[in-house]
């Protein structure tokens, strides 16, 4: 027996699905997260209709889908980026973006990274960077050195404890978001 035809508009996951915890880090401070993450199960359609009041953030395939259906509350929808989506899935469309998260499937899968880089340097995506899933602390410094701003860990964390880890090292050597100059040239400039 032949297997029913796949609908092309519904997205399976990939993996788990990120959390939405109750507060995250911000900006380098503890705040209450203002946004609800819509998963991604791949077998509901998704209208814009249906969509409940206040600030949503829908998996990618999902609001390219509706965008043009949700243009009066583009202030209020963000888009999350699954681990086998990159930052060219939204591309030129993140300008118009106030937040953007970035799913980790696993602390190991360093995809999120360099879709963050693109998403600030060749987008210029200026909205809030979030990563959300399975990161580490251990890589707070380097998630903020790609250009995030905002961390949504995933169960019970001591968020005022791990503050500290953006702040890891003094300095680098190479150019990135937050530092766009190489060391050697900062030192050129300081002579």
């Amino acid at each position: 027996m032949p297997k029913p035809a796949e609908n092309p508009a519904v997205k399976k996951p990939v993996g788990a699905q990120p959390e939405n915890p109750a507060q995250l880090i911000l900006d380098g401070e503890v705040a209450d997260n203002q946004w609800n993450l819509l998963p991604l199960t791949g077998e509901e359609q998704i209208t814009a209709d249906k969509l409940a009041a206040g600030k949503i953030i829908l998996p990618a395939s999902v609001w390219l889908a509706l965008r043009e259906a949700l243009q009066e509350r583009k202030q209020e929808i963000g888009v999350w980026l699954d681990s086998d989506e990159t930052a060219d899935f939204i591309g030129e469309y993140a300008r118009e973006l106030p937040l953007v998260a970035v799913h980790f499937p696993a602390f190991t899968d360093g995809r999120g990274f360099t879709a963050a880089r693109l998403l600030r340097e060749r987008y210029g995506f200026k909205g809030e960077l979030r990563a959300v899933g399975n990161f580490i602390r251990d890589q707070l410094t380097y998630l903020t050195r790609c250009g995030f701003n905002a961390f949504a860990f995933q169960g019970a964390q001591p968020l005022t404890k791990l503050i500290d880890s953006l702040q890891d090292f003094s300095d680098s050597y190479q150019a990135t978001v937050d530092q766009p100059k190489p060391i050697f040239r900062r030192r050129a400039l300081a002579s």
